[in-house]
């Protein structure tokens, strides 16, 4: 039987921005009813962790507790509508992202900042609660769950450097390089490949965008420009196989605001 996936690309839950965009979900979870979600993680943005910035004039008055509120008060808009309406939710999966595993390369350094109640800790995230399936990092990667003949990643690395395969045609690499068809996110970007061999067998690549509708200051509206913000919902999803469709985030906003 064929299943419909809705995908949510890196959407970065930031204590200085609304979380509005993630209301826009969850009604949009109701109408759809799709069988599976897939949060592709940096769901929550992270900044008090944020190696790149620290020292920087930026970096003053960021809060470790501000940004796990912020990623919990994101899911409890995007899942509320079907809490509310006692509906059965879908399967779900999150990706821990780059952004999230900031809390563990942090710990890794400062062990000593751990803590359940007054410390640090990855379960602060509490995607448990709000999740079927989690899937974390494998060793220093981030981790691939398949789905109906899908594999999905935060994003795919290249070779045995680990570093993010990616390029200029992303998703025509993660065809040439993978076995199945792929889903992944992380550059913001937003690109589409599909690949057949001469068995007519059909691989689909996807590099799913992100969903923010702010500027991200490190990166500046230059090249947030560059970036595609919407969610992608995957219809007659079987063995590798879909038809996809991407729901912009102003279509989003104009039909749930």
């Amino acid at each position: 039987m064929s299943k419909t996936h809705l995908v949510i690309p890196d959407s970065h839950a930031h204590a200085d921005y609304k979380n509005d965009r993630f209301d826009y979900i969850g009604k949009l979870i109701l109408d759809l009813k799709p069988d599976v979600l897939v949060n592709i993680g940096d769901t929550a943005d992270m900044p008090s962790l944020s190696a790149y910035d620290k020292g920087k004039a930026s970096f003053h008055g960021r809060n470790y507790e501000k940004d796990i509120n912020a990623h919990l008060d994101a899911q409890e808009r995007m899942w509320g509508p079907i809490t509310k309406a006692k509906k059965k939710k879908p399967y779900s999966v999150i990706l821990e992202g780059n952004h999230e595993h900031r809390i563990k390369k942090v710990l890794d350094y400062e062990p000593h900042l751990e803590g359940i109640r007054y410390g640090i800790s990855f379960n602060d995230l509490d995607f448990k609660r709000y999740y079927s399936d989690i899937v974390e990092y494998d060793g220093g990667n981030p981790g691939v769950i398949n789905v109906d003949g899908i594999s999905y990643a935060h994003y795919f690395v290249s070779g045995i450097s680990g570093r993010p395969l990616q390029s200029i045609h992303h998703a025509q690499a993660l065809t040439a390089k993978r076995f199945n068809s792929s889903t992944c996110g992380h550059s913001h970007l937003f690109d589409y490949h599909i690949a057949k061999d001469s068995s007519g067998t059909v691989k689909q690549a996807l590099v799913c965008g992100v969903y923010q509708d702010y500027v991200s200051p490190w990166a500046g509206k230059s090249i947030c420009n560059l970036w595609t913000s919407g969610v992608v919902v995957k219809r007659n999803v079987g063995d590798g196989h879909y038809d996809l469709q991407h729901i912009s985030i102003e279509a989003l906003k104009k039909e749930y605001s």
